[in-house]
Formats: structure tokens, C-alpha cells, sequence
């Protein structure tokens, strides 16, 4: 059977999802997968850490280190993903066969693990796959036809072809990487963004601190993702007129609904060379 280990790498997951996992886990098993659980993934002591960064780290690096272990999926979000990164072995993870999945916050991780060992990792969240309702039946089919589940749908709003290794995810959680030795290096780089949170002003901030970090004179391309909050409050300007005012002309910029915090969202793999087609095709795969 299939071995994966499940943690839970940002914030605690709260008591009441314990059903939810459990759920997840279930489904799992009934295709031929073996969940290994990390002990850091419920709130401890009434508080919002499911451990400290070394506990959550270690049993990160226990998954990583288990032979057996091909897959590992985060099942977390929120804002503290980051404090596990000085407690990892990169050396280790570079060598391990194990791939990590996450979401999110995890932006921050799975993007310090490409940088510090050009390790590809996948951002998805598996527990899309819970739940009852038409979503969860389509997500719990594509994960079992990885073809499908690496294969969202772009158009062009600016030239009309990309290629280069993608980085980024979450806008917000990536940005938390700047200064820090975990930032991927962004020359000739494909630049993932999307959110969950924030409308134009904060939208806009960001932005501006990936100018201030060069990084729309360095990338070869652009992915925007889905921003739930600007979507759902139909902000003006959208994104794509606020990232073309920082981009370049000539820096191929493509849209995609099939990337981001909706319940219907596909993968994509982090630090992989990837090449979008004028047709909206992309070869990037696990």
C-alpha cells in the first residue's frame, strides 16, 4: 500500500475538524493509501499551537525521513507556517523521496524547500477531497487521476506564452520569505499569485513589495490565480489591471480559476519548469 504522512505545519487545526480528518483519512484508506499522522496537529493547552516550531518541525522531518513515506499533506492554513523553517534539515528533504502538498500558508515552506534544495513541491490541499457535495466528489476523482488534477486552464491577458520554473502561491504568505535566505531567487522564474484575504489596498501593497524586490524586471511570467475577497466584493480595479500596471509589456501574464482558495481548485507543482501554451495548456506535472 501507499504510505503518506499527514501534518499540519501552520496553525493548530481546532477540535471541531477533527471529523473532517478523520473523514479524510478514511477516504484514503479506502483507496489504497496508508496515512502516517504527525502528534502536532490539534490545538494544545487552549491555544492556537498544535506544538512549538521544533515539535512541528520534527515531525515534519519524520515524515520526510520515513523510506516508505512518498507523499505529505498539509492540512493547515493560516500565519505561522514560517516559524518551522530554521529547525529543518534541508539535506535530508533534498534526498528524501517524499513530496510535500499544502496550501496556503504553506506558500512559505514549500517555496523555502525549492530554494534551499531545488526540490519541487505541490500546492494543493487534500482536504478539498472532504465533505459531501458535488466539489468533494469531483476532487476525490481527480486525485486518483493525477492527469486531471495538473491540469488548470489558463488564458492570456498579455502575450500569449510563458516558460520557466514556477514559484509563489499564496501572495501574502510568500511575501514572508523577502530578505530571508528561504526566497527563491525570481530571474527567469513563472510568479504564482493569488488570496484568499485582502481587497485592492492590500492587494496593492503587495504588489509594490514585489516591485521594491525587482521582482517584475526579473520573472518571465505571470500567473494569477484566484483573490476570494477582491472576487467576492468585486473590487475595482480587478487584478489583472492592477498587476499590469507593475509588469512589464512584454512579461507574459496568464489568469486561471482553476488556482487558489475555491473548493474546485486543481494543483500545481512549485519548482518545476513549466511551459503555458497559447492554448492555455501547461506541462507541469508530479
Amino acid at each position: 500500500m501507499k504510505k503518506v504522512g499527514i501534518v499540519a505545519c501552520s496553525d493548530a487545526q481546532k477540535e471541531e475538524y477533527r471529523t473532517q480528518n478523520e473523514e479524510l483519512v478514511g477516504f484514503l484508506e479506502s483507496i489504497g493509501i496508508t496515512p502516517v499522522m504527525s502528534s502536532c496537529i490539534y490545538e494544545k493547552d487552549g491555544g492556537p499551537f498544535s506544538g512549538s516550531p521544533k515539535e512541528k518541525a520534527g515531525e515534519l522531518m519524520r515524515m520526510f525521513t520515513d523510506p516508505d513515506i512518498e507523499e505529505i499533506y498539509d492540512i493547515s492554513g493560516g500565519d505561522v507556517a514560517n516559524q518551522i523553517l530554521d529547525d529543518l534539515d534541508y539535506e535530508i528533504i533534498r534526498k528524501s523521496r517524499a513530496v510535500l502538498w499544502g496550501y496556503s500558508d504553506l506558500s512559505a515552506v514549500i517555496n523555502a524547500i525549492y530554494t534551499m534544495t531545488g526540490k519541487p513541491s505541490v500546492l494543493y490541499q487534500v482536504k478539498f477531497m472532504t465533505g459531501f457535495g458535488h466539489a468533494a466528489q469531483l476532487q476525490r476523482e481527480r486525485f486518483q487521476n493525477r492527469e486531471e488534477l495538473f491540469s488548470p486552464a489558463f488564458e492570456f491577458v498579455q502575450q500569449n506564452a510563458m516558460r520557466g520554473t514556477v514559484v509563489g502561491g499564496n501572495t501574502r504568505c510568500f511575501l514572508k520569505l523577502a530578505g530571508t535566505r528561504y526566497f527563491p531567487d525570481l530571474e527567469n522564474k513563472i510568479l504564482l499569485l493569488e488570496a484568499l484575504g485582502g481587497k485592492v489596498p492590500q492587494m496593492t501593497t503587495y504588489l509594490a513589495w514585489l516591485k521594491q524586490l525587482g521582482a517584475f524586471e526579473k520573472v518571465n511570467g505571470i500567473i494569477l490565480g484566484t483573490f476570494t475577497e477582491m472576487e467576492r466584493n468585486h473590487c475595482i480595479p480587478d487584478m489583472i489591471t492592477l498587476v499590469k500596471e507593475y509588469a512589464r509589456p512584454e512579461t507574459p501574464i496568464a489568469v486561471t480559476r482553476d488556482i487558489g482558495h475555491g473548493d474546485n481548485a486543481k494543483a500545481i507543482v512549485i519548482g518545476k519548469e513549466t511551459e503555458i501554451k497559447a492554448d492555455g495548456r501547461i506541462t507541469n506535472r508530479m
